[in-house]
């Protein structure tokens, strides 16, 4: 492939030496579709050691009708399969990329593989494991760059620990037993655009997530974590993944860095922001996260006041407890200042869903218009521009992202009306309430509240997700 173009590639999850069904599926696609550059396989790619099948390719009898590019040995049966640890052809088209490392092809695309599953013990590492240094060793090998920002693809067997966080769910798989901290450290650092692996028998394919904290950092490119189903599953799940890729060092900064719609949180993040995953890297058995639970049908009551005396001091606690929150807390359910009669449902995920009640152009219209009649100035900042270049330390601004990417700026310099924003929403152009636009003129009393949220909690019963938890 020459430098600069787009490739299209397929991945494939495991094959257990199914070779002959799957070079039948990628013909068949091929001649669908029309050619591909390359497979690129995850997973277990042996069955046994002694496949006939696979002897065919070995002796030259068949050959792969695409380049194949596969990962190592996931067990100690197939190991003796993989002789040369840093890689080598297996047979004409099969090629075997190694333990660990970076291949680089003629078109720019940088495509980074870890093989085998997390070793659970001492040194030495069996052949078919990887260990905290091997993980470090790949990183430290990319990360030492000074242009460095990240890689296409990464191939890796092992599902990440924790991938799951703030997008959708991957059925049964709980990667707290399943998944791999040292791959998720892997795929934090190395920020792939595409993630793929495989074992677990299942097609999962996350909500992309982002590799930036907004607002604190310049825009990057999201990551896409995909795993695949094993070749000819009689569950006819998605074994087999095709896509168009441009490599990132032949796109334009601010095509890269492009926000889809659904685009999450990093998953890998620890609690409570900040870039480090070793949460996620505690071998020790974890402690159910906190759970508080109300009575929906009891009778509301006041909210409680803080006693006397205090002096603000919070009571001690057992030891390995949650800490109690620090201030009265009118949202948090741990806290007695929550207003209980208004909740509706607990639930244990949140799945994001974008506003699809106008379009992005009418929003920034409204936006717009708000802005001309209260005479405010809203500056469009350009896609490749930084947040943090045009605002000052403590200087206070008012700021609109779009989920089309475009970023509406407003710095405050004098007098600036608190309710903008609610003002704008609430307006006939986006939700036709101006009447909410003023929050004082939204109060009611207790039992309204409590009448209003039991309706609620009747009519979205039938949406419930939390009552299949």
């Amino acid at each position: 492939m020459a430098p600069g173009g787009a490739l299209r590639v397929l991945v494939c999850g495991d094959v257990e030496g199914r070779l002959g069904s799957l070079y039948s599926r990628v013909q068949a696609v091929q001649s669908k579709s029309g050619a591909f550059d390359l497979l690129l396989c995850v997973g277990n790619f042996f069955g046994s050691a002694q496949d006939p099948e696979w002897e065919e390719y070995q002796t030259g009898a068949k050959k792969a009708p695409i380049q194949t590019y596969v990962l190592g040995a996931n067990n100690s049966e197939t190991a003796q399969c993989f002789p040369d640890a840093s890689g080598c052809e297996l047979a004409e088209n099969i090629t075997y990329l190694g333990r660990k490392g970076v291949f680089s092809g003629a078109s720019g695309l940088q495509i980074a593989y870890l093989s085998g599953t997390e070793s659970t013990g001492g040194e030495p590492t069996p052949a078919h494991c990887f260990s905290t240094k091997d993980v470090t060793d790949l990183k430290t090998s990319l990360l030492s760059t000074s242009k460095f920002k990240g890689v296409d693809i990464l191939l890796t067997s092992s599902w990440p620990k924790g991938v799951e966080i703030f997008g959708n769910i991957p059925g049964d798989i709980d990667t707290k037993k399943c998944g791999s901290g040292l791959v998720s450290l892997l795929a934090a650092s190395l920020k792939p655009r595409y993630h793929f692996a495989g074992l677990q028998k299942v097609y999962y394919e996350r909500l992309p997530y982002r590799n930036h904290t907004v607002l604190q950092e310049a825009a990057q490119h999201v990551s896409r974590f995909i795993a695949l189903a094993g070749v000819g599953n009689s569950d006819k799940r998605k074994y087999l993944y095709a896509f168009s890729i441009l490599p990132m060092s032949s796109m334009e900064p601010a095509e890269l860095v492009k926000q889809p719609q659904d685009v999450t949180e990093n998953p890998y993040q620890r609690p409570g922001g900040g870039k480090s995953c070793a949460h996620l890297l505690l071998d020790e058995k974890e402690e159910p996260a906190p759970q508080f639970f109300f009575d929906l049908s009891s009778k509301p009551k006041g909210r409680k006041r803080r006693q006397e005396g205090g002096k603000g001091q919070q009571p001690k606690r057992a030891p390995g407890k949650p800490p109690l929150p620090t201030a009265a807390c009118w949202f948090c359910l741990a806290s007695p200042e929550v207003e209980k009669h208004l909740v509706v449902s607990i639930g244990t995920h949140v799945v994001p869903v974008p506003l699809n009640c106008c379009t992005t152009e009418d929003i920034k219209e409204a936006f717009i218009v708000q802005a001309e009649e209260q005479q405010i100035e809203l500056l469009e900042i350009p896609e490749h521009s930084a947040l943090k270049q045009i605002v000052q330390p403590g200087t206070p601004y008012f700021y609109v992202e779009l989920d089309n990417g475009e970023k509406l700026f407003h710095r405050i310099r004098k007098s600036f009306p608190l309710q903008f924003g609610r003002e704008v929403l609430a307006s006939e152009a986006i939700l036709g309430m101006p009447g909410r636009a003023d929050w004082r003129s939204c109060q009611a009393g207790q039992e309204e509240e409590a009448a209003a949220a039991q309706d609620f909690r009747q009519a979205f019963e039938p949406f419930d997700l939390a009552q299949e938890d």
